[in-house]
């Protein structure tokens, strides 16, 4: 007599998981970070090497963008009723999916995608769907030649700051210019007296 080596039911005391749970909680996961993300960008992935799927990822960690392989009908479900509930949107989400959810500075993601297609051989394998900013869809030529291009958070704040110091610093130069002028009028003053 031949007994299985795997019992047919979880052993006492360990609770059986419950797929439509998971499901549910992998739904509202989804929904989840589109809602608190500033942008998203969906990636086809097929292809590409367990080596390089690792790199890209923690590339993504390294700026704080949250990169997952997800299930597309997972993704329609999440999305379901809301605004990204396009068919252009829908349209995207066939094949291998994997989306990376920027938090803080929208063009981040989008940044190390582009850098990392820089390689030919990875462009070919890593394709972007498209793109999600402000819960409009965008194409994925527009995501690497618009949204990748766009100011990241440091920049815009380094340029608000130098429009904030400008005036002041016009202020300091207004302020000091006619003791500056009342220098080279002395020095020129007493070259002349030298002179004569």
């Amino acid at each position: 007599m031949r007994t299985s080596r795997f019992p047919s039911s979880a052993p006492s005391g360990f609770p059986k998981p419950d797929p439509k749970a998971e499901k549910q909680e992998q739904i509202h996961l989804i929904r989840d970070r589109f809602s608190r993300s500033t942008s998203a960008v969906l990636l086809n992935f097929r292809g590409l090497s367990m080596a390089k799927t690792s790199e890209l990822r923690n590339r993504f960690r390294a700026v704080g963008v949250d990169f997952r392989v997800v299930k597309n009908s997972l993704v329609k479900l999440a999305i379901a009723e809301s605004k990204l509930d396009t068919d252009v949107f829908k349209k995207a989400l066939a094949g291998e999916t994997a989306i990376a959810w920027a938090y803080e500075d929208p063009s981040v993601a989008a940044k190390v995608v582009k850098e990392f297609r820089k390689d030919e051989v990875i462009a070919e394998k890593l394709t972007i769907k498209c793109g999600v900013i402000e819960n409009q869809v965008m194409s994925g030529d527009r995501v690497e030649s618009e949204l990748a291009t766009m100011p990241g958070k440091d920049e815009v704040r380094a340029m608000l700051l130098a429009q904030l110091l400008a005036p002041a610093q016009k202020l300091v130069m207004q302020l000091s210019a006619p003791g500056q002028n009342l220098v080279f009028a002395l020095d020129a003053r007493k070259r002349q007296l030298e002179e004569g």
